[in-house]
């Protein structure tokens, strides 16, 4: 007798994101699923234009690279407008989307941080605005941060993806979506407001929204049992 496939899995982190963000995640569902976890090439050089166009192509490529069939995608932030965007571009190669705090609609970016680039404190306070949760907020996610504003290739890659995503309304495409699609949203986001996650709601035929209190932008760091328990109610459909 054939062993199951065990479903395959993809988390995309955001632009100040790395892969630690998700390591409850991991902890929790590599036993059930193959979960993948690329690092996306934020910063390669030719990262300047079309950005968003180059980071699907990447995750069109890593897909391929690995053989995954029909994967889950969940992505945060810009994680989940690649997410989207590889939806729109292969809707019959993916089987179901997770998005928490996605762009794609409208966010406030970071990008004012590296105006004051020198500054540790303000890149600090820039950092903790993101969370609503402080006390998951380490010393080394804000050295990280401040490492990147200073180093200048960097910071334009950063600047031109984000320029990028911010061009980018999805709302006249997000009907064509037609799989299951879970939204998590932290209620206290300022990054992408409630509101956000409503308008998402509100144009993808099959979603399913949670909000969750006491939650900024990064839900599965911030109330990571809650965002496991959501995301468990929902792979398990």
């Amino acid at each position: 007798m054939s062993a199951i496939h065990k479903k395959d899995v993809i988390l995309l982190h955001g632009l100040f994101g790395s892969l630690s963000n998700w390591s409850t995640v991991i902890n929790q569902f590599s036993i059930n699923y193959n979960v993948f976890a690329p690092k996306l090439p934020l910063f390669s050089r030719t990262m300047r234009r079309n950005s968003l166009t180059q980071l699907v192509k990447y995750l069109e490529n890593y897909i391929e690279e690995n053989k995954i069939i029909k994967p889950i995608l969940i992505g945060n932030s810009l994680g989940g407008h690649i997410a989207i965007l590889y939806a729109l571009k292969n809707p019959h190669k993916f089987e179901k989307l997770v998005l928490a705090g996605s762009s794609g609609l409208f966010e406030n970016t970071l990008n004012a941080s590296f105006v004051r680039v020198k500054d540790y404190n303000y890149i600090k306070s820039k950092v903790e605005e993101v969370f609503q949760t402080k006390e998951v907020i380490t010393k080394e996610l804000i050295d990280d941060v401040y490492s990147t504003a200073n180093n200048p290739l960097k910071a334009l890659s950063l600047i031109a993806i984000a320029r990028d995503a911010k061009r980018q309304n999805l709302k006249e495409d997000l009907h064509k979506i037609n799989q299951p699609v879970l939204l998590v949203w932290g209620k206290q986001d300022i990054v992408t407001p409630p509101e956000v996650a409503e308008e998402f709601y509100f144009h993808l035929p099959n979603a399913k929204l949670e909000f969750i209190d006491n939650c900024g932008h990064v839900p599965m760091m911030e109330q990571p049992k809650l965002f496991n328990q959501y995301l468990n109610q929902f792979l398990a459909i």
